[in-house]
């Protein structure tokens, strides 16, 4: 194990589209020129160290987390270089709904490779409890850490006071992704009589229009930067979703940066957070009660908030991530 200048832990995207990003003078305040602290990006911003595309410079950390995307060619390219240079190697897959894994280990090459880069790493960091199911059956160092979101850092608050807060804002936004149930949440969401928003692409406009809610309902934004977009989550009551993808959370987890409850998602994050509102075992009747609630009982929303912010900074929060890390990988913390 080499001593290692930088203790921080590097989180390695081989080839990947993100540029690389340091961390060690902190995570940052909100910007949109640069990737938000959140997701894998917030693995290395807790800890002080950076995010990369080449195996070169995330291999000047001690410990490193290596995600597995697309062609694990490249993963298995960088893991070589970086155990040979000395380096902690963690994997773990970049896009972690079982949807999505299912997809990258469709190829009997992919199951192959996968297989060897687990047997062979140091640790398989995963996301949800279904990704750490699964690292278990291939390996015996395991860890299971949900990806951190900064609430206990003021800058990153976006919360506003509750008489400014109108409306369900739709986390999910993808129609060709059927374990989303996109289109059943908008349709489920008219029988809310409030107004709706949604972020979708131009070329949704059709199954939209197609889902006969009436343009006094429902207001359309186009994507938009991260800072941005928080800022628009920020002005609604609640955000509901229906997604099945048991996806690390990231929905639940930017209404959580805008203090705002989530009613459905099985994601890891809303299992953690939100234990009376999330889609874990729930169906989607129960789902559409709970947000009528969280609508219009004001002692029940305030105790949801409550319970999802006390849970947030003893599970999810930089602090409580850092401990976990520092269990997982020697010396990331310095």
């Amino acid at each position: 194990m080499k001593s290692g200048l930088r203790p921080g832990l590097a989180v390695l995207n081989p080839g990947g589209r993100d540029p690389d990003q340091s961390y060690q003078a902190g995570p940052g305040l909100p910007d949109p020129s640069v990737h938000a602290p959140v997701n894998y990006h917030a693995y290395a911003a807790c800890t002080g160290g950076g995010f990369y595309r080449t195996s070169r410079r995330a291999a000047a950390h001690r410990n490193v987390l290596l995600l597995l995307r697309d062609d694990l060619k490249a993963a298995q390219n960088a893991f070589r270089l970086l155990k040979a240079s000395g380096c902690f190697v963690a994997i773990a897959f970049k896009e972690a709904g079982t949807h999505q894994v299912a997809v990258q280990l469709r190829r009997a090459s992919a199951v192959t490779r996968f297989r060897a880069l687990a047997a062979e790493a140091d640790l398989c960091l995963a996301s949800t409890p279904e990704l750490a199911t699964l690292y278990q059956v291939v390996s015996r160092r395991v860890a299971e850490v949900p990806t951190p979101y900064p609430v206990d850092l003021p800058k990153w608050d976006f919360a506003r006071p509750l008489d400014q807060r109108q409306g369900v804002f739709i986390g999910t936004r993808e129609f060709d992704v059927p374990t989303r149930n996109h289109l059943l949440v908008l349709l489920a969401a008219k029988s809310l009589a409030t107004p709706l928003t949604v972020i979708a692409r131009a070329r949704d406009a059709a199954n939209l229009s197609a889902t006969g809610l009436a343009p006094e309902q429902i207001r359309v934004l186009p994507p938009l930067p991260y800072p941005v977009y928080l800022e628009r989550m920020a002005a609604h009551r609640l955000v509901l979703q229906f997604d099945h993808s048991t996806v690390p959370g990231q929905v639940a987890g930017d209404a959580l940066l805008c203090g705002l409850p989530t009613v459905g998602g099985n994601g890891a994050t809303e299992r953690i957070i939100l234990p009376e509102l999330n889609g874990y075992g729930r169906d989607f009747p129960t789902l559409l009660e709970r947000a009528r609630r969280l609508l219009h009982e004001s002692d029940f929303y305030q105790l949801q908030v409550r319970k999802m912010q006390e849970l947030a900074a003893a599970r999810l929060s930089f602090q409580a991530a850092r401990t976990r890390l520092a269990h997982c990988f020697p010396g990331v913390c310095g």
